[in-house]
Order: C-alpha cells, then sequence, then structure tokens
C-alpha cells in the first residue's frame, strides 16, 4: 500500500505511474526495461540535512534562516534598470547599456544573458530593436541569446527519457535558428567572443562531438583566451555526465586555472561535479591548493566580477569540507541572504543546500 511508503518511495512511484502513461504501457513493463541507475533515478533528490545542534547564525552576524531566498537576485542597478524598461517595450536602454560592455567581455557576457533571457519571455521589444537598427552587431547577439533560451524552454529541464519527440524535434529546429544567428552577429562583429561564447552552448545542445566542439572553443580563446563565462560553460561539456570525463573535465579545470586568477574557482566547480558522481574531491590537493589564491583574489580584484557570487557559493563549500570554519563563515556574511548560486540547485533543494552548509560553518567556527 502506497501509504506505507516514505515520502521519496511514493513520489518515485508516482513518477513511475506517470511515465507508464505517458508511453502506454503498464508500470511492471516499464520497470523491466529500465536499469538500477534509471531506477534510482526515479526516487527525488534527498534534503540535505545537517547533522548536529543548529547553531543560532545570526550570532555571527548572518541572516535569519527565514530571510534566505532563492529567488534569482541582480545587484547591478543598470541592468535592473533594463529589465524594467524591456519589460515595458523599450529598447534603448538595452541597446545603451549593451554597447557600454564592448572590451569587458564577462560583463557583456553577463549583460547579453541578462537580455536574452527577458527577450525570451516577451521579444516586443527585440523586434522593435532590429527594425530600428538592421545589421546591429549588438541586436543580432542578443537575438542568438534569446533563441537558445526559447530553445531550452521547449525542451524543459528533465531528464532526456522525460522529454517527448515532439519536443526534443522542436527543441534542436530553434537551436538551429540560433546558430544562424549567432553567425550573423559574429560576421557583424568578428572581434567578439560574445557570439562564441553562445555558439558554445548551442554546440551543447545539438551535441557535437569533441572535435567539433573544440572548433567553436578555437573561435573563443583567439578573441578572449580567458573568458570566464565560456570557461564555466565549457567545464559542463568536459563532464562525465555530458560528451567527456572526470579526466577531460579536471584537466580542463587544472589549464584554465593556470591562465587567471578569475578562472581558478573552475577547480572548485570540477570538485562539485566530481562530489555528485561519488567522488571525493573537495580535499584533492588540486582544491586544497588553489583554496587561499582563490579567496585572494574573491576578496581582491574579483570582488566585483560577474561570477564572483556564484564563486563564493563554491568556496564556502569548499572551505566548510576543509574545515576552515571561520573563513566560510565571511563568505556567508558576502552571499547573506541570497542562495540562488546554482551549486546549491544540485541536491534538488537550494535553500536546505545553503542552510545545512551554513549551519556546519557557524557550527565548526570560532565562538562569536
Amino acid at each position: 500500500m502506497l501509504w506505507l511508503l516514505k515520502s521519496r518511495e511514493r513520489k518515485a512511484v508516482f513518477a513511475l505511474m506517470k511515465e507508464a502513461k505517458r508511453r502506454g504501457i503498464e508500470v511492471d513493463e516499464l520497470t523491466a526495461t529500465m536499469t538500477p541507475e534509471e531506477l534510482a533515478a526515479m526516487l527525488p533528490p534527498k534534503k540535505p540535512k545537517f547533522k548536529g545542534k543548529i547553531p543560532d547564525v545570526t550570532r555571527w552576524g548572518l541572516p535569519a534562516d527565514g530571510e534566505v531566498s532563492t529567488k534569482e537576485y541582480w545587484t547591478d542597478e543598470e541592468v535592473l534598470a533594463v529589465q524594467e524598461s524591456t519589460a515595458r517595450g523599450e529598447w534603448a536602454g538595452a541597446a545603451a547599456l549593451l554597447a557600454s560592455t564592448w572590451g569587458d567581455w564577462d560583463r557583456r557576457n553577463l549583460v547579453t544573458g541578462a537580455l536574452g533571457e527577458a527577450a525570451a519571455k516577451d521579444d516586443e521589444w527585440l523586434r522593435a530593436w532590429r527594425q530600428a537598427r538592421p545589421g546591429d552587431a549588438d541586436v543580432a547577439l542578443v537575438n542568438a541569446e534569446s533563441l537558445v533560451h526559447v530553445a531550452w524552454e521547449v525542451r524543459s529541464g528533465l531528464m532526456a527519457k522525460h522529454v517527448s519527440e515532439e519536443q526534443f524535434a522542436a527543441f534542436f529546429r530553434v537551436l538551429e535558428q540560433a546558430e544562424a544567428a549567432v553567425r550573423e552577429a559574429s560576421e557583424l562583429a568578428p572581434e567578439d567572443p560574445t557570439p562564441w561564447a553562445t555558439a558554445l552552448a548551442i554546440a551543447m545542445g545539438r551535441q557535437y562531438e569533441n572535435d567539433q566542439y573544440l572548433e567553436v572553443w578555437a573561435e573563443l580563446v583567439e578573441r578572449d583566451p580567458q573568458h570566464r563565462g565560456a570557461h564555466t560553460r565549457a567545464l559542463q561539456y568536459w563532464c562525465a555526465k555530458w560528451f567527456g570525463s572526470n579526466e577531460k573535465m579536471w584537466e580542463f579545470a587544472e589549464t584554465a586555472a593556470a591562465k587567471s586568477p578569475k578562472l581558478a574557482p573552475l577547480l572548485l566547480i570540477a570538485a562539485h561535479e566530481a562530489e555528485f558522481q561519488d567522488v571525493p574531491a573537495w580535499r584533492d590537493p588540486r582544491v586544497t591548493g588553489a583554496l587561499d589564491g582563490i579567496v585572494a583574489w574573491l576578496d581582491g580584484e574579483g570582488r566585483d566580477h560577474p561570477s564572483t557570487r556564484s564563486d563564493r557559493a563554491y568556496a564556502a563549500k569548499a572551505l566548510v569540507e576543509n574545515g576552515r570554519f571561520d573563513e566560510a563563515v565571511e563568505q556567508f556574511r558576502h552571499l547573506g541572504t541570497r542562495a540562488d548560486g546554482g551549486m546549491w540547485a544540485y541536491s534538488g533543494d537550494a535553500r536546505a543546500e545553503f542552510l545545512a552548509t551554513r549551519y556546519a560553518a557557524c557550527f565548526g567556527a570560532t565562538k562569536p
């Protein structure tokens, strides 16, 4: 009887029933064709739990648990203003902001992503911009990025086995349109690495083989060898869960970290990916040896970098795992109420993961 099962198990049973209905077969037939790994994947992720007496984090000057939110939070006033203006159907502010980012490629990548996401929701302002400025490289760039967002919305964030053939067909069709848009943007502004960062997302979605992907990558690094957004995106491609392996992932992260301090946090992202494959990595020498430099960069030159808040989440986790609790608390002071970093969401409950890691930091830290 279902009521005798634990909550997670009940949810798995309902998920199996729903999938069997979608395929038009019985549950027994479905389970007979699934591997143990596929069956295990039907279980909802376990919520992270903190083992120990939950500390009062406010004693360390941290916001109370009730104030913590996973809602995406923008601190960039210029981006916020443009999000408001595009919601009103206005494009001039978006055009001016994107034009101002020329040469600051990491910020340009951030602004392009924000504008592409906004256009994917409502492209009235983007269409008006294109009509007013035909042949504008910036509007072509935003158009390409918006199509990538649209494609993933069509596909959904579900595992491949839960995505219908119709969804996949539409997904690939929109990605083809995005690929054409990227070509247009890159031809209009040959020096700009940003279209090639978007091209990396398309390459991943279209399942490029390694050699094809490296061709796109070569175009990107020719224009900006230290492009942070592109490196973060490429690390995912080289993960075992996509088109690489643990070895390729680590090799990529180490090569990147040697280029620049702003790329060193890729080692933390690699460790996090490895941990989710049950491969212990937080105390790997590649991580422990890089932590001091990463923390120094976050508190110095990288304090206002577009990736800093995300990097602080990884740093906080790595510091906790290495027993450096006081330093982890300091990272949480910077994060404040914001649990919107992608790292926290891997467990399936971003807020719970954030709180559990924060409890651990305070539990082990020097008493305030």
